[in-house]
């Protein structure tokens, strides 16, 4: 079943880049589906435009539609608060907030209204387990999040998202500062999390991308230039830059 379907976005910032043009995919949900390719090629871009995160940059036309369960939001009707929610977003560079672990999941429950303490502590939990954090922090709950490694922060960061009971969780580069034991950590969190999560990953690596993806986009200037299953993209791309990118030939 397909949660996402872009359908002829084109996105077009201020200083006249052109950064999506024309792009049209279906992402399928329960799936890990990637967004792979150089930089500058519209994965970020695109990325951000599921959650409407693009509003906050200097964008001067967007076209074309984002359909999530059917409904275009891309609509300026759209309740974004409401979409973000629904469609959590997890950076490159963890950002923890100054407050201790388990204050960084509850925070937002509780702008929701939700205070009652044995909610917030089956919260905290869940999340924590769903990001594969908490073995390593149950018994430190009160710590100050900041004294957390880097893979832990991210981890972290992933759970403070999935205590607001999303739909889809976007990622942009979540590794690219992470050891490789703490990667491994988050790419198995995520490989657990799609049976019940539609995820959207922009990976740090070619190498990332053959090893989680479920469905992939090769993006280039822009352009999208294939769409396809994981394996088979990765292995007999179907289009020769694809095969030239996936192979070291250029980026």
């Amino acid at each position: 079943m397909d949660k996402i379907v872009v359908d002829n976005l084109t996105l077009q910032y201020t200083d006249g880049t052109e950064s999506l043009r024309g792009v049209s995919m279906t992402i399928p949900a329960n799936a890990i589906t990637v967004l792979f390719g150089p930089a500058g090629g519209g994965k970020s871009s695109l990325l951000r435009c599921i959650n409407r995160l693009n509003d906050l940059a200097d964008v001067k036309t967007v076209s074309g539609r984002v359909l999530l369960d059917g409904v275009n939001i891309l609509d300026p009707a759209t309740d974004v608060v409401a979409l973000r929610r629904k469609v959590g977003m997890v950076f490159a560079r963890p950002v923890v907030l100054p407050f201790t672990i388990r204050g960084n999941i509850t925070y937002g429950l509780e702008l929701m209204g939700i205070h009652e303490a044995a909610r917030l502590d089956e919260a905290v939990e869940q999340s924590l387990r769903l990001a594969a954090l908490w073995d390593e922090v149950h018994e430190r709950l009160e710590d100050p999040a900041i004294a957390l490694s880097g893979g832990q922060q991210q981890r972290l960061c992933l759970a403070r998202s999935l205590a607001l009971q999303p739909e889809v969780i976007l990622l942009d580069e979540p590794t690219s500062g992470l050891d490789p034991i703490s990667t491994g950590k988050v790419e198995a969190a995520l490989q657990e999390l799609k049976k019940d999560y539609t995820i959207v990953l922009v990976p740090h690596s070619v190498q990332q991308a053959g090893r989680t993806a479920d469905f992939a986009a090769f993006l280039l200037q822009g352009e999208l230039v294939e769409f396809g299953v994981g394996k088979d993209l990765f292995t007999r791309p179907s289009d020769q830059r694809t095969e030239d990118y996936v192979t070291g030939r250029f980026g």
